[in-house]
């Protein structure tokens, strides 16, 4: 490299050119960064999210508040307490004081009961249980419509196209109440049917109201999800990956799955994230309403219902489960926008 620096226009080379770096010259280089995928680049930038990292670990208290407490919790939600009604946090009834007198170990009621003697607290956590797997359940039914439905309307194109854009833009003029209250009335007397049958109880749990509450997400929710999954595809589908598929004979569908919705994923696991406060929200009111599930199975809606007839002189009552609505839709929301901030290539520095 001297020869050349002294004489530019020469192709002789040197053979000290060729001789091994040093320590020095090796520290001098500049060393770069491992190179890592869309997975571990996403969650390396999640992880320097602190809002999006606490909201997790809140979204996994409530997990543990609504799943794993219940079940060393000493009462049952639907268990009727005699003479302890309406009690205040950590007061005890009538009863409970003479065991307490005679010496006995009573568990006390963190946030009191209700007017019908239930402990309020194994309540709660069951009502969260229900609109947090409701939340759930949901948001992976309008995934997987949603996903479907926009990646087949973009990857058809044409009149295949504009005919399932129409629908979903008439579907977004429905009103959701109206039907969840018609289906209600309709499948309530198919569903009592159903439900003495062996292996449908479940059914008489959850009430004809909170099954028409999933049928309208398999209806309506999903229009959101399609439009945003149609938009990726309708770009990715022009890509050289997909034109090389397309010569080697793969099928639509397999394109679709294996080419198209998995360079979606990104996108997917987002909107599914930030559909799930939506669905929690729309459950919550629904149920305030008296359209959730069937007493005596609560839900943070039915219980801020019951909550209101009493709030004056019980305001806890309704504090609790509108807190908790308020705390899901919040971290759930804050950890949508993390993971649109992880993985979106657009807000990449």
């Amino acid at each position: 490299m001297e020869n050349l620096k002294k004489n530019p226009l020469s192709l002789h080379l040197s053979v000290d050119d060729f001789m091994p770096a040093s320590n020095d010259e090796k520290e001098s280089l500049v060393v770069m960064r491992d190179s890592v995928n869309f997975w571990k680049d996403g969650l390396r930038r999640l992880r320097k999210n602190k809002i999006a990292m606490v909201s997790l670990v809140v979204i996994i208290l409530i997990a543990i508040f609504a799943y794993v407490l219940p079940a060393v919790w000493p009462y049952g939600y639907d268990e009727q307490i005699k003479y302890s009604e309406n009690l205040a946090p950590f007061e005890y009834g009538k009863k409970e004081l003479e065991r307490i007198a005679a010496g006995e170990s009573v568990f006390p009621h963190i946030l009191g009961t209700d007017r019908s003697g239930r402990d309020f607290a194994v309540r709660l956590m069951m009502g969260t249980r229900v609109s947090l797997s409701v939340g759930l359940l949901a948001s992976v039914l309008v995934l997987v419509i949603g996903a479907t439905y926009g990646a087949i309307s973009a990857f058809a194109g044409g009149w295949v196209d504009i005919i399932m854009m129409r629908i979903t833009d008439i579907l977004y003029t429905i009103p959701d109440i109206l039907l969840i209250i018609l289906l209600g009335m309709a499948l309530k007397d198919p569903l009592e049917v159903l439900a003495m049958k062996p292996g449908f109880g479940w059914m008489q749990k959850l009430g004809p109201n909170m099954i028409s509450i999933f049928i309208i997400f398999a209806l309506l929710y999903w229009v959101s999800m399609a439009r945003i999954v149609r938009s990726q595809v309708l770009t990715l589908k022009e890509s050289e990956y997909v034109t090389a598929a397309r010569a080697l004979g793969a099928s639509s569908g397999r394109i679709i799955k294996h080419h198209l919705l998995t360079n979606c994923i990104g996108t997917l696991i987002v909107t599914t994230t930030l559909q799930i406060p939506s669905s929690i929200f729309t459950e919550s009111y629904l149920s305030f309403l008296g359209l959730g599930v069937a007493a005596p199975m609560p839900s943070l809606g039915s219980l801020a219902t019951d909550a209101v007839k009493g709030m004056n002189t019980y305001p806890h009552l309704l504090l609790a489960p509108a807190l908790m609505i308020s705390v899901m839709i919040l971290v759930f929301n804050l950890f949508g926008d993390g993971l649109r901030d992880a993985f979106d290539p657009k807000l990449k520095n």
